[in-house]
């Protein structure tokens, strides 16, 4: 299996698409058709008018993020893409990512810092 990290705005109906193996959503049509149809669900709970012209376009935003260098390292790729954006606060993700974490590829530092957190996260815990 291979992680991807969908960053969904349901007021705005954006879903931001972050792939580290710079595939397309077009990739993972049930997975394309389950946001659709959450965001088309919510937005009928809240009652809320949408254009006809709008009513079945939800934008997807394919976010140019690091990408992965082997076949193993999504996950975490996944857990650094949702800290970054975290750490950056704020409400949309650009779409060649964050000025101050854009990189072709994170380095192995990169990715050993973030399991460093996630296991001292569990020690803790």
């Amino acid at each position: 299996c291979h992680w991807l990290l969908l960053a969904i705005d349901p007021l705005k109906e954006v879903v931001y698409f972050l792939n580290s193996i710079d595939g397309e959503w077009t990739n993972y049509p049930d997975m394309k058709q389950l946001v659709d149809t959450s965001i088309k669900v919510f937005r009928s709970q809240r009652q809320a008018r949408v254009p006809r012209t709008k009513s079945s376009n939800i934008t997807w935003i394919k976010v140019q993020c690091p990408l992965q260098r082997n076949g193993i390292d999504c996950g975490y790729f996944v857990m650094r893409f949702m800290r970054e954006i975290i750490n950056m606060n704020q409400i949309e993700i650009p779409i060649t990512y964050f000025d101050e974490y854009k990189c072709a590829h994170y380095t192995r530092l990169q990715l050993e810092q973030i399991k460093e957190e996630l296991c001292q996260y569990f020690i803790e815990k």
